[in-house]
């Protein structure tokens, strides 16, 4: 299960750095560049319940092993995308799309499958961090390793980063051996007999705390995918730096990401997740504004780079204060899904397909964004942003109050 943390957020990462090729190759605007990741994000409100049904009826194991193969079709589609001529774009939508299918139901089974192993409470948080740790991996890699592949390339293509696409091809099929082959328990497996009484004797929607936690999730995936997006959006247009720079400096974010869970790992047996999530709402709400609001001054910033070492570059202080909220969104994730499924019992799995559903918010608010930059500009497009982190703080303090109906 963890990982799959690692192959879940490596497939999402890609759209990152794909925006911008896809702005290059297609002349495109800072909102159709955000198309392919609203793509892979929208499959999430498609296929979020009826991920949780599948889990419900199949299991953890063949759930997983559809959802993998789903995963290798969409990046093997978007590898051919690179070879269509003017259908490049269309298809290019459609892995995505596709894409993003497989990411749903993959967190559809990851989360309620850890946080259960732990027991729930402080060590399901802690076990949902660890594999967190391995999700911020993959994403770390992607942008970087698409940089690197970009270089100062002034016409960039989807085939120049048929490298990261073969990588992403391999790891799925590996992925399908290893699941094929082992065993897995089935906590939540239920026979329709089963699953028709427990329709009859509520759902996750009868806990107030439930309803406030899927709209935060909602809103954290889109501030999470949201800031190093328009970011990467931001240096590559208006500051004209290298898509290779660019793209340590994004790869920076998740490599703050990944130091967060550590972290995050640590101290979640000892830290409830209410105060982890008041926490670090409260830091990322004045990173943000200070990044809004703050002159361009020029900073030496450490990036994290592909050959797994640390160099120096310079960049505006604002771009300095948005990947420091990689350290902050961190751990919101999984203190979001465990405050928000705590008390939920013969639910849980039913509870994590609609959860998986609302990640829709990482395609529809960096979209916003993108509309946003292009007629008010880049820093003006983070009060998108900065509005979602006063929702998770309030959720964080009041709305994550367990009350059943």
């Amino acid at each position: 299960m963890i990982a799959l943390f690692f192959m879940i957020a490596f497939v999402t990462g890609l759209q990152n750095p794909f925006g911008v090729i896809v702005k290059s190759q297609f002349n495109a605007s800072n909102f159709m560049s955000q198309l392919g990741n609203f793509a892979n994000f929208i499959a999430y409100a498609c296929m979020g319940i009826p991920a949780g049904l599948i889990l419900e009826r199949k299991g953890y194991k063949i759930t997983s092993l559809i959802a993998v193969g789903i995963g290798f079709l969409g990046v093997t589609i978007t590898y051919l995308s690179g070879f269509t001529g003017s259908a490049t774009y269309a298809i290019y939508l459609c892995g995505a799309l596709i894409s993003g299918f497989s990411m749903c139901i993959l967190n559809t089974v990851c989360n309620p499958m850890l946080n259960t192993l732990a027991g729930g409470g402080k060590k399901g948080n802690q076990l949902i961090q660890i594999g967190g740790v391995f999700g911020s991996t993959g994403a770390t890699l992607a942008p970087v390793l698409v940089g690197m592949l970009m270089g100062n390339a002034a016409n960039r293509t989807i085939q120049d980063a048929n490298p990261v696409l073969w990588v992403a091809m391999c790891i799925f099929a590996t992925a399908f051996l290893v699941l094929f082959f082992m065993e897995m328990p089935e906590p939540h497996l239920v026979n329709k007999k089963e699953t028709n009484k427990k329709e009859k004797t509520g759902s996750p929607f009868s806990f107030r705390h439930f309803n406030l936690g899927i709209i935060a999730i909602f809103i954290y995936v889109g501030v999470e995918v949201g800031i190093p997006n328009i970011a990467n959006l931001y240096m590559t247009t208006d500051l004209n730096m290298d898509t290779a720079v660019a793209g340590t400096i994004v790869g920076t974010y998740w490599f703050l990401m990944l130091i967060g869970r550590f972290i995050g790992a640590a101290i979640g047996g000892h830290v409830s997740s209410k105060t982890m999530l008041i926490a670090t709402t409260s830091i990322a709400a004045i990173f943000v504004i200070c990044a809004i609001f703050l002159p361009q001054t020029m900073v030496n910033m450490p990036v994290f780079r592909s050959d797994i070492s640390f160099g120096m570059t310079k960049v505006p202080i604002n771009i300095l204060l948005l990947i420091l909220c990689g350290l902050c969104t961190s751990v919101m994730w999984g203190a979001i899904f465990n405050l928000a499924v705590e008390g939920l019992g013969k639910h849980t799995a039913a509870a994590s397909g609609i959860f998986m559903m609302m990640v829709c918010g990482g395609g529809v608010l960096p979209l916003l964004q993108g509309w946003i930059a292009d007629n008010f500009g880049f820093l003006n497009s983070y009060y998108v942003v900065l509005i979602g982190i006063i929702y998770m703080f309030i959720y964080a303090t009041i709305g994550s109050k367990i009350k059943t109906k």
